[in-house]
C-alpha cells in the first residue's frame, strides 16, 4: 500500500483566491463569473502551497505511524485537521470553476483532481474539520496498538499475522480470530459511523451525491461506469476462484473433518492462513497435492538457508529494479526506513511506501520477517517508491499514478517475476534444483493460492463501503451486510456466530485507515496484463508463468516512461504506453493460469461445488 500523504494540503493563504472581493462589494453587487485566466492562478497557487505543505505533513505522519503515543496521535490529528480544511477549501474551491468556457487541458484535468483526490472531505461546519481528523487518526492508532491472544496471551497483530500462517490448531486458530476481532473491530463501531456521517456532508458538500460516488468518480469516468467495469472484470475471473474455493475447501475437509470443515457449503475463515481469509498461499502445505505440489523449494527457507536478514530482502528487491536498467534507491531510504519492527515503542506495522519530500526522500515502513510472504512485499513496495520517483518531475497535482490501481500493480507484476530463473540468477536458488515442468501445477497453485483467492476480498472490501456511505447499509446493519457479502462474494463465514454488537470491518486496517480499496482488485487483474505485456517485450517463449524478465533494460525503458507520466494523462493512455491496450481485462490472468484451471476441474468432479 503506499502512503496516503500524497494528497496532504494545507496552503491556507490560498483562502484569498476563493473570495477574490471584500465582503462589502459582494454584498453590494454580484460577484462577476470565474474566467479561465483566474482557474490557472488557482491551479497554480495551489499546487506551490502544496508543495510548501506536503514535506512537513508527511514527515509528521511519519513520526506518528513510527512512534505511536498520545503525543505523536494529538500532534498527527492536529496537521491531518489542517490538512483536510485545506482540502475541503481546494477542492471547493476547484468547483467554481465547473463550466468555465476557455479551459486549458491541464487546468482542467487538475481542477478535477482537486475536487477527487480527498478521501475523507469535512462539511464547513465549525469544528467538522477537527472532529473528522481526531476520529480517522483514533481509529488508525487503535488499530495500530490492537492485540489479541494466543493459548489466553496477548499478542500483537504483526506476531498474529504470522501465527495464523503456520498454526493448524482449529481451537488456537479461532481463538486467534476472534480475539483481533473483538478487541480490534468491535470498540471501533461508533467512531467509524461518526466518521461515515461527517465524511458524507463533506462529500455532499463537493457536489457528489455521497463518499462512495465521490472515491468511484476519480477514475476518469463515470462513477456508474467504474462500478460497472469492476463488476465486468470479476464475471471474467470469477470461474478460476470458484474452481480454487472448491478444491480448496476439500482439502481443508480432508484434513480437519466434517466437525471443523464440511464438505459443502462456505469455508471457515480461520482455516485460510490468513486473518482476514484474503490470500491462502500460507496453507499452500495443506492443499498441495503429492508430487505435483512439491515445487521443490520454498523461498522464505532459501532466504534463511542464505543468510539473509531484513535489510539483504530490500537489497535484493532494490536489484531487480537496477537490473531494469532504474537508479538505485537514495542514501536516505537506507537511514530512514523502518525496515523492521522496533522493539522499544509501538508503530503501524502495515508496510507502506513514502515519498516524504516529493523529491527523493523514498522510505518504506514495514516490520520485515524473513519469509517468502515479506519478500514479495518488498518487491511491492518498492514499485510504489520507483513510480514515485519517475513522476518527481510532473507538476504537483500529477504526482501520482495514473489510477491508484496502478500504483498497486507495478509491485506486484515485477513481483510475478519472483520465479525459479530470477532465484536463480540472484543466487538464491541451486540452477539444480529448480522444478522441472512437473512441478508447474504446484507453481500455479502455490500463486493462485494469494493472487486468485484475493480478488473477491478485494472486490468486497468497498462494495460494502460504497453501502455504509450511500445509505444502504445502516448502521445497525453494518455487521450483516460484511458477513453477507463475505458469504457471497468469497464463500467464507466467520468460525463463531457473529452479530451487531460487532464490528468485524474494523479488524481489516484499510476500514479504520479510510484506504479506498478498489485499487488492490484492479491491481490484482493490472499486474497480469503488465506481466504479459513485459514477457512479450522480452521476447518471451516459454510458458508464461515461468517468464522473468530480470536485467531487460528495454522492458525497464518502457516502463519507466509509462511510470514518469504519472497522472498527467488519463490512465487508458498510460495502459496504452505499456500494454498497448486501453481497457482493463482480465484475460491475461487467466492465460497464466490456463494450465491450473484446466487441472482443478479435474480435481473437483465429483465434488459439490459453490455454496
Amino acid at each position: 500500500m503506499k502512503t496516503m500523504i500524497k494528497a496532504a494540503a494545507s496552503g491556507l493563504a490560498l483562502a484569498a483566491l476563493l473570495a477574490t472581493a471584500p465582503a462589502s462589494a459582494q454584498d453590494a453587487a454580484p460577484a462577476a463569473a470565474p474566467t479561465a485566466a483566474e482557474a490557472d492562478a488557482f491551479v497554480a497557487a495551489t499546487e506551490k502551497e502544496y508543495l510548501e505543505f506536503l514535506t512537513f505533513a508527511a514527515q509528521v505522519q511519519w513520526i506518528n505511524s513510527t512512534y505511536l503515543t498520545d503525543d505523536t496521535d494529538a500532534v498527527a490529528a492536529k496537521v491531518g485537521a489542517e490538512d483536510t480544511e485545506m482540502q475541503v477549501r481546494y477542492a471547493k474551491g476547484a468547483a467554481r470553476f465547473d463550466g468555465v468556457k476557455g479551459l486549458s487541458y491541464d487546468t482542467a484535468r487538475k481542477l478535477g483532481r482537486l475536487k477527487q483526490r480527498i478521501v475523507l472531505p469535512a462539511p464547513d461546519t465549525p469544528g467538522a474539520a477537527r472532529e473528522l481528523s481526531d476520529l480517522s487518526t483514533r481509529l488508525q492508532s487503535a488499530y495500530g496498538k490492537g492485540r489479541g491472544t494466543l493459548r489466553g496471551q496477548e499478542i500483537n497483530g504483526s506476531d498474529i499475522e504470522a501465527e495464523m500462517g503456520t498454526n493448524r490448531n482449529p481451537a488456537e486458530l479461532q481463538e486467534m480470530w476472534v480475539s483481533w476481532h473483538d478487541n480490534v473491530g468491535k470498540p471501533m463501531r461508533g467512531d467509524y459511523a461518526k466518521l461515515v456521517e461527517i465524511a458524507n456532508k463533506g462529500a455532499v458538500d463537493l457536489g457528489y451525491q455521497d463518499l462512495g460516488a465521490m472515491w468511484r468518480a476519480g477514475y476518469d469516468m463515470p462513477a456508474d461506469d467504474f462500478a460497472k467495469m469492476m463488476d465486468k472484470l470479476w464475471v471474467q475471473v470469477k470461474p478460476l476462484y470458484d474452481a480454487l474455493h472448491c478444491y480448496t475447501r476439500a482439502r481443508l475437509n480432508q484434513k480437519y473433518g466434517d466437525a471443523v470443515q464440511a464438505k459443502t457449503g462456505p469455508i471457515r475463515a480461520d482455516l485460510l492462513g490468513n486473518m482476514w481469509a484474503q490470500e491462502w498461499g500460507n496453507i499452500y502445505d495443506v492443499v498441495a497435492p503429492p508430487g505435483a505440489g512439491d515445487v521443490g523449494y520454498d523461498v522464505g527457507e532459501l532466504l534463511v538457508a542464505k543468510g539473509y536478514d531484513a535489510v539483504k530482502m530490500v537489497k535484493a528487491g532494490e536489484g531487480f529494479y537496477s537490473s531494469l536498467g532504474f537508479a538505485p534507491l537514495p542514501d536516505t531510504f537506507w537511514t530512514r526506513s523502518q525496515i523492521t519492527k522496533p522493539r522499544d515503542r509501538e508503530v503501524v506495522c502495515h508496510a507502506s511506501a513514502w515519498d516524504v519530500d516529493n523529491k527523493d526522500d523514498l522510505r518504506i515502513k514495514m516490520c520485515t520477517k524473513v519469509n517468502g510472504d515479506d519478500f514479495v512485499t518488498i518487491h511491492h513496495e518498492l514499485g510504489h517508491n520507483y513510480y514515485q520517483r519517475a513522476y518527481n518531475q510532473q507538476p504537483q497535482l500529477y504526482m501520482d499514478g495514473a489510477n491508484d490501481g496502478f500504483h498497486e500493480a507495478i509491485g506486484d507484476f515485477v513481483a510475478l517475476s519472483i520465479t525459479p530463473d530470477y532465484l536463480v540468477k540472484i543466487g538464491l536458488l541451486d540452477s539444480a534444483k529448480v522444478p522441472s515442468a512437473d512441478k508447474d501445477i504446484g507453481l500455479l497453485l502455490r500463486q493462485a493460492m494469494d493472487k486468485v483467492a484475493f480478488l473477491p476480498f478485494g472486490l468486497l472490501m468497498d462494495k460494502w463501503r460504497w453501502g455504509v456511505f450511500s445509505g444502504a447499509t445502516k448502521p445497525a446493519e453494518y455487521n450483516k451486510a460484511w458477513t453477507d457479502l463475505r458469504v457471497q462474494y468469497q464463500g467464507i463465514v466467520s468460525p463463531v456466530p457473529r452479530d451487531e454488537g460487532d464490528f468485524d470491518p474494523g479488524a481489516k486496517f484499510h476500514i479504520p485507515g479510510n484506504t479506498p480499496y478498489a485499487r488492490y482488485f484492479l491491481a490484482r487483474i493490472l499486474q497480469f496484463q503488465f506481466y504479459k505485456a513485459a514477457c512479450d517485450q522480452a521476447g518471451w517463449k516459454g510458458p508464461l508463468h515461468r517468464c522473468s524478465f530480470y536485467g531487460d533494460k528495454k522492458v525497464g525503458e518502457r516502463l519507466n516512461a509509462m511510470l514518469a507520466m504519472g497522472q498527467s494523462k488519463p490512465w487508458p493512455d498510460a495502459l496504452e504506453a505499456f500494454t498497448g491496450s486501453r481497457e482493463i481485462d482480465g484475460k491475461a490472468m487467466i492465460a497464466y493460469f490456463k494450465p491450473l484451471i484446466g487441472w482443478l476441474n479435474a480435481q473437483n468432479k465429483g465434488q459439490r461445488c459453490g455454496w
